[in-house]
């Protein structure tokens, strides 16, 4: 790996006239998130320009927003999308609940002071000011990343927990939204998986059904995905995959957030769980789903 190299065919790629997207696609699509910033600091010493601008004046629509996100870091990414989801045009719960829900702790502090540094506010107060009643809550929970990270299994707390989800839904008149929230945004993933598998022998059905039975609306979306990324987490981003190609139109912000945020993370098994899921490769689909150098950078994303 030559940055030196890259960064001269990025900018022949745009220079004169006309823009070569396939070499630029080539490019950006062989290297790692950590290369290409290499590529973007030498692009500014030896050219002297700035490579975000260039590409930005060269590219435009979804094509460009692919391209510019597999030109941030990882971190800004994510900081950049949730301030999008806060404040842009109405709120964009999906993309918070995404990112909170599937991140480590670790990731979700960098998150919080990557975005006080970058907006002057917190990632929290910009919660709490653009949501409201349970759902805020159970976001303000998951961007603290404070999940207990560990792998014990306290037997006799496992079977509490499960009862105390028990009663506080499915047994109750009315739901104890804390309860849920306490347990499913806390607790250790090991820890939690027994309790799902023990709630399921208390209330015979299984704890997504319950929240769905019990829950509504941005609050039962939460909680579903915090349950779906416990249990397996690329199943989970291959659903919201399918979600955001099927039917009419495409969501678009959720394809290219989630082909980008994942593509070096844990895409191959994405695939796996989207083709097992849907009994289609992910590949085919986003063919099906989109065109021009959109679905071709997708594609290279993809793989396979």
């Amino acid at each position: 790996f030559s940055a030196e190299q890259e960064a001269q065919a990025l900018r022949k790629a745009m220079k004169g006239f006309g823009t070569d997207e396939d070499a630029i696609i080539e490019t950006l699509t062989k290297l790692n998130v950590s290369q290409r910033q290499q590529v973007l600091i030498t692009y500014k010493s030896t050219i002297g320009r700035d490579l975000i601008d260039d590409l930005k004046s060269e590219l435009s629509g979804n094509f460009e927003r692919v391209i510019i996100g597999l030109m941030t870091p990882t971190t800004m990414y994510d900081v950049h999308e949730l301030r999008r989801a806060l404040k842009g045009a109405g709120t964009d719960e999906g993309c918070l609940i995404e990112i909170l829900a599937s991140r480590t702790n670790t990731e979700i502090r960098h998150i919080n002071e990557n975005y006080k540094l970058q907006y002057g506010s917190t990632l929290e107060d910009d919660i709490v000011s653009d949501t409201s009643s349970m759902f805020r809550r159970v976001l303000v929970s998951l961007a603290t990343g404070n999940r207990d990270e560990g792998t014990f299994v306290d037997e006799a707390l496992a079977q509490q927990d499960a009862q105390y989800l028990y009663e506080a839904g499915e047994k109750k008149w009315g739901t104890d939204e804390v309860q849920f929230m306490t347990i499913l945004c806390t607790r250790n993933r090991c820890h939690l998986l027994r309790v799902f598998d023990v709630y399921r022998v208390i209330a015979n059905k299984d704890i997504t059904e319950s929240i769905k039975s019990e829950m509504s609306g941005d609050l039962e979306d939460a909680l579903l995905a915090v349950v779906k990324c416990l249990r397996n987490k690329p199943a989970y981003f291959a659903e919201r995959l399918y979600k955001s190609m099927k039917g009419l139109g495409t969501d678009d912000s959720t394809l290219i957030r989630v082909m980008v945020s994942r593509s070096e993370i844990d895409m191959l098994y994405i695939r796996r769980e989207f083709q097992a899921m849907y009994g289609k490769s992910l590949h085919s689909f986003i063919k099906g789903d989109c065109s021009g150098d959109y679905r071709k950078v997708l594609l290279r994303l993809c793989g396979g």
